[in-house]
C-alpha cells in the first residue's frame, strides 16, 4: 500500500521526507520533481511513502481560447468570458507526473504551505489526481492535510500525527481573487496598451498594465510626488542661547528657545532685540525623569519587509525570496504571517538554547537563560501562523551575504522580544533669560535591555549637564542668536513607508505586497533611488492622473480593501463564492465601460507629454504595402511604424535588430530583418505580427514559417531533428549567422556553431537515402580556410557521410552536455543522431541513463539502434561486437 505526500516545492519535499524517514529514504529523479521513497506506518498499516512536490500552483486561470488573442477579441467580452484552468508550467508536464505517481496510491497527504494559497493548491492537486485515485474526504477518509509552521522534527512529527482536512472555503476565496484579477487586469491592460502604444512612441514600457492592487500601490507613490511638487517652502526662525553657570563659568551649555517657530521675521527680531542687553539669567527648573522604551513585539511579515528595506537595503521582493529559502532549509519558521503574538505553548527555551554558542550574541543569550527571560509583549493573533522565529543555529559561512543578514535580524529580533525594556534617565533644564524661556536636556542609559540585541536606530542625547547645577543658579549669557530655517518638502516614499500604507489600507496581503511593489518597478512606473525611495516616472504619474480624471475609484484603495473583506467572508463561510464573484465582475464592468467612453481625458495628458509615433524613431526598413521607409521605435516595446499606412509592428525584444541584405519576404514584400539575442533568427515584421499560415504561431521568425517556396523558411533550412529536446524540434540553419554558422532548435534553446569560416553553408533539397535527412552543402572561398578548418567543400548527409564523422561526434557530445545541464545532469542522452536510421530507432534508445551510443561510425547502422561497442564501425544499443574496427557492424 502506498501513500502519496506532496509539498509545495522540491526543496521542501526533500527536507520533510528527510525528517519523516529519519534519513532512510531513496530518491528517484524525474523530469518534473524528485520523488523520495521510504517505508513506514500510516494509521496502523505498513505502507510505502512517496514524497514529492509541485512547484507552486499546478494551474493558472486563463480565458478560453477565443479570448486569448488581443487582436481578435474585444476586451469588454472578457467580463462574460469563460475562465478555464490551464497548466501553469506545461513544459514541466507536472499534471502527467502527478497522475503517474498517484496511480496505485491509497492515501494522499498534502503538505502545501499553510496559507490560503496553499489551500488552493491542495485542491488543484486533488482535482489533478482524483481521476486516477479513489479519493474520499470521509467514509473512508483518504485525503489528509498537514498543518505546520516550521521545518523542525518536532513541528513536522506533530503535523504528521495530527492530520486534518484541507479548507475548501479558503481555496475558493483564492480562486475568486484569481479570476477577478485576471478579468479586471487583462481588460484594462489590453485596452490601454493597444490604445497608447498605437499613438505614442516613447512610453518606454512593454505593457501599459492595470491591476486592482498595482494601481492603488502606484497611487500612493504618485500622491507623495504630487505633495512634493506642490510644496512651497517657507522661511521661519528660532533662537538659541549659549550660557554658562556663574559658579563654573567654563562649562558652556547651548539652550534652545521654547517659543513656537516664528514665521514673521520682524517679530523674531523684535524678541531678539529685547534680549540683546540681558547679561544674566536664572535656572528655574531641573527635572530628572526615567523613561522606558518598550521592546519590540514578535516579528511578522510586514515588519520584516520594512526592516529589510529600511535597515538592510534589501527590497521586499528579494527579502521575501530569501526568507522563503531560509524557511525551506529549516532555519526560520514560516515567513508569511500577520501574527505578532507567540502561541501559549511556544518553547522559548529550546530556541534560545540553539543560539547560546553563537560567537556574536552567545554571551547575551546565556545571560537570558541564566537570569530568566522576560515574557514577550502582547501582540495580535491573526489566526494564521506564529510569528517569524529562528528554528536552528546558523553561521555567516552557511548562509552567506544577504541570507545571513536576514537570518541575523530575525534571530536578534526574537531575542529582543524576550529581553527587557530599555531604561534611560532624561534630565531637562529650563532657564529664564529676560522674558523668554530656554531649554536643554540630556539622556543617560540606565539599562540597555533589548538594545543589546537590536541597537536603537537613533542615539540617545548623551551630552552632559554639570552635575552641580541646581535651581535658582545664575547663568551668564555668552550669546543669543537667531537661527534661520526653511520648511522642507516631504521626501519620496520609501519602500518601508509604502508597505505601511499598503497594510493600513488593505492593499494586498503579507504574501502579495512584495509582488505589487515589484510590478510597478518592472512596468517602469517607478524607479528606486538611493535610500530605496520610490520615484514615479512620467508614465506612472500620467497614468494615475489620468485615472483620477476619469474615475478616482480606479486609484482608490477602498475598492480593493472592500473586495478583500468580501473574499475573507468567503473564506469564513459567511458569503457565497458565486455571488461575491459576480457582484465584483458587474461592478468592474461598469467601471471599464466608463473608462472606454472617457479615455480621451487621459489621452489629453499623454498627448502633452509623449511624442506621437510618426514623430518618433529613425528610418529603418521598407514597408511591403506602401514601399516607404518605416521608422524604428527603440523604446520599449520596440516597434516599426509606417506613417503612411498608419500601422505598427511589434519586434522581438531583449536583443538587437538590423536589416538583412535588403532581401524582401516573398509573401508580402516587407524587408527581412535579423534579430540577435538569446536566439538569432531572420524574420519578416509583418509575418511576425500577422502569421500568414494557420500552423504558424505569432511572434515567430522565418525558422517557424511553413512556406515551402521561401528560401528562409523552416522547410528549406531544416538540418534534422534536435536531439537536445528529444526530437520535439528541428535543427534549423541560421542563414544570417555566417561565417560562424549556427544551427538552432525551433523548439528548445539549443544552438550550436559549426563550420566556422565557411563562405557558404546551405541546406540542399536532396535527401539521404539512408536516414532521410536533408543534404548539407558547405563551401570555402580559399584553400587557406580549407586547411585551417580541416574541411573541404562538401555536399551530402551530415549524419551518414564518413567525412563528417568528427563533426557528428562533436554535436552528440555538445547536445548531451546541454541536455544534462537543462535537466540537472540526469545521465546519458537517449541515443545518437538521428532517431530515424535504417530500422527502428537510430543509434540508441537508452533514455536518460542510456548505455546507448557515443557516436556514428563510418559503416552501416544497426536496425535496432546504436550501442555499447567502441571502434570505428556503427554501434549497437544491445551489445553487438566488442570493439570491431570494421567499416560495417551489425547490431543484434
Amino acid at each position: 500500500m502506498s501513500v502519496l505526500m506532496i509539498a509545495e516545492k522540491p526543496s521542501l519535499a526533500q527536507s520533510l521526507a528527510q525528517i519523516l524517514s529519519n534519513g532512510n529514504m531513496t530518491t528517484r529523479k524525474n523530469a518534473a520533481c524528485p520523488v523520495h521513497e521510504y517505508k513506514g506506518i500510516f494509521y496502523g498499516q505498513n505502507v510505502l511513502f512517496k514524497f514529492t512536490s509541485v512547484c507552486g500552483h499546478v494551474y493558472t486561470a486563463d480565458f478560453e481560447r477565443r479570448f486569448k488573442n488581443w487582436d481578435t477579441s474585444d476586451p469588454v467580452g472578457l467580463y462574460s468570458a469563460k475562465i478555464v484552468r490551464v497548466e501553469a508550467n506545461p513544459k514541466m508536464k507536472l499534471v502527467n507526473f502527478l497522475q503517474k505517481e498517484a496511480r496505485g496510491c491509497r492515501f494522499l497527504v498534502l503538505w502545501l504551505d499553510c496559507d490560503k494559497e496553499g489551500e488552493n493548491i491542495c485542491f488543484e492537486v486533488i482535482d489533478t489526481i482524483s481521476g486516477v485515485m479513489n479519493i474520499s474526504f470521509r467514509n473512508p477518509q483518504t485525503v489528509f492535510r498537514a498543518y505546520f509552521s516550521a521545518i523542525t522534527q518536532k513541528d513536522i512529527l506533530d503535523a504528521f500525527n495530527n492530520l486534518r482536512l484541507p479548507n475548501k472555503l479558503e481555496a475558493l476565496s483564492v480562486t475568486a481573487r484569481q479570476e477577478l484579477d485576471l478579468i479586471v487586469g487583462c481588460s484594462f491592460t489590453r485596452y490601454q496598451t493597444r490604445y497608447f502604444q498605437g499613438k505614442y512612441g516613447d512610453l518606454d514600457s512593454t505593457l501599459v498594465s492595470y491591476g486592482p492592487c498595482q494601481v492603488p500601490t502606484l497611487g500612493f507613490c504618485v500622491q507623495r510626488h504630487d505633495d512634493i511638487e506642490s510644496f512651497k517652502p517657507q522661511p521661519y526662525w528660532t533662537m538659541s542661547a549659549v550660557v554658562a553657570p556663574v559658579n563654573f563659568s567654563r562649562e558652556y551649555l547651548t539652550m534652545e528657545w521654547m517659543g513656537e517657530p516664528e514665521f514673521n521675521n520682524g517679530k523674531i527680531k523684535q524678541i531678539h532685540n529685547s534680549l540683546k542687553d540681558v547679561r544674566r539669567g536664572k535656572i528655574v527648573s531641573i527635572k530628572k525623569t526615567t523613561k522606558t522604551t518598550g521592546k519590540p513585539k514578535a516579528l511578522n511579515t510586514v515588519e520584516l519587509l520594512k526592516v529589510a528595506s529600511a535597515k538592510l537595503g534589501i527590497g521586499p521582493h528579494t527579502a521575501m525570496q530569501i526568507a522563503e529559502r531560509l524557511y525551506t532549509q529549516g532555519y526560520i519558521s514560516y515567513p508569511r504571517t500577520e501574527t505578532t503574538l507567540y502561541p501559549k505553548n511556544f518553547d522559548f527555551t529550546h530556541v534560545l538554547e540553539s543560539q547560546r554558542f553563537n560567537n556574536v550574541w552567545g554571551p547575551d543569550v546565556r545571560d537570558l537563560l541564566s537570569q530568566g527571560f522576560s515574557p514577550p509583549r502582547s501582540g495580535h493573533d491573526a489566526g494564521d501562523h506564529p510569528p517569524i522565529t529562528p528554528m536552528k543555529a546558523a553561521t555567516p559561512a552557511e548562509l552567506g551575504g544577504d541570507g545571513w543578514r536576514v537570518y541575523e535580524y530575525i534571530t536578534r529580533h526574537f531575542m529582543a522580544t524576550l529581553s527587557t525594556d530599555m531604561i534611560h534617565d532624561v534630565v531637562t533644564v529650563i532657564a529664564e533669560i529676560g522674558s523668554q524661556s530656554f531649554r536643554t536636556s540630556c539622556s543617560e542609559l540606565k539599562h540597555p535591555g533589548f538594545t543589546k540585541f537590536l541597537p536603537k536606530g537613533s542615539a540617545l542625547n548623551e551630552k552632559s549637564i554639570p552635575s552641580l547645577l541646581k535651581e535658582n543658579d545664575e547663568i551668564l549669557i555668552s550669546e543669543i542668536k537667531i537661527n534661520n530655517h526653511v520648511t522642507q518638502a516631504p521626501s519620496y516614499l520609501s519602500e518601508a513607508e509604502l508597505i505601511s500604507l499598503m497594510e493600513k489600507h488593505g492593499i494586498g496581503t503579507d504574501a502579495s505586497i512584495p509582488t505589487h511593489i515589484n510590478n510597478i518597478c518592472q512596468r517602469n512606473y517607478v524607479k528606486i533611488s538611493n535610500g530605496r525611495q520610490l520615484i514615479p516616472t512620467k508614465l506612472g504619474i500620467l497614468l494615475v492622473h489620468g485615472y483620477r480624471r476619469i474615475d478616482n475609484d480606479l486609484v482608490s484603495s477602498n475598492i480593493r480593501s472592500d473586495m478583500e473583506k468580501e473574499l475573507n467572508q468567503i473564506a469564513k463561510g459567511l458569503a457565497d463564492f458565486e455571488i461575491v464573484l459576480q457582484k465584483n465582475i458587474d461592478y468592474y464592468r461598469g467601471k471599464f465601460l466608463r473608462f472606454i467612453e472617457t479615455i480621451h481625458l487621459m489621452d489629453e495628458l499623454f498627448s502633452k507629454n509623449f511624442t506621437s509615433l510618426v514623430e518618433t524613431g529613425k528610418p529603418f526598413s521598407k514597408c511591403g504595402k506602401c514601399k516607404r521607409y518605416m521608422k524604428l521605435i527603440e523604446t520599449k516595446p520596440e516597434r516599426l511604424v509606417c506613417a503612411i499606412c498608419n500601422e505598427a509592428y511589434n519586434l522581438p525584444g531583449n536583443g538587437s535588430i538590423k536589416t538583412y541584405k535588403e532581401v524582401q519576404c516573398p509573401i508580402d514584400d516587407f524587408d527581412l530583418l535579423y534579430f540577435s539575442g538569446q536566439k538569432n533568427f531572420i524574420f519578416c515584421p509583418n509575418c511576425y505580427n500577422n502569421p500568414p499560415f494557420e500552423d504558424m504561431a505569432k511572434s515567430m521568425g522565418c525558422y517557424r514559417c511553413t512556406n515551402d517556396d521561401c528560401s528562409f523558411s523552416m522547410h528549406r533550412n531544416t538540418l534534422g531533428p534536435c536531439h537536445a529536446c528529444n526530437y520535439s524540434g528541428q535543427l534549423i540553419l541560421d542563414q544570417g549567422s555566417g561565417p560562424n554558422w549556427k544551427f538552432l532548435c525551433n523548439n528548445c534553446t539549443f544552438s550550436m556553431t559549426l563550420f566556422k569560416g565557411a563562405s557558404k553553408v546551405a541546406i540542399d533539397r536532396q535527401r539521404c537515402q539512408s536516414c532521410q535527412s536533408n543534404y548539407l552543402m558547405i563551401k570555402y572561398q580559399s584553400e587557406k580556410l580549407r586547411k585551417e578548418s580541416g574541411m573541404t567543400d562538401f555536399l551530402g548527409c551530415l549524419w551518414c557521410s564518413p567525412e563528417l564523422h568528427n563533426v557528428v561526434e562533436a554535436i552528440q557530445n555538445y547536445s548531451r552536455s546541454f541536455n544534462q545541464s537543462q535537466n540537472g545532469g540526469s545521465g546519458g542522452d537517449r541515443g545518437g543522431y538521428p532517431h530515424h536510421y535504417n530500422g527502428r530507432g537510430g543509434s540508441g534508445r537508452g533514455g536518460n541513463n542510456s548505455r546507448g551510443s557515443r557516436g556514428i561510425g563510418r559503416g552501416g547502422h544497426s536496425s535496432r539502434g546504436g550501442g555499447r561497442g567502441t571502434g570505428r564501425g556503427g554501434y549497437s544499443s544491445r551489445g553487438g561486437g566488442r570493439g570491431s574496427r570494421g567499416r560495417s557492424f551489425r547490431g543484434r
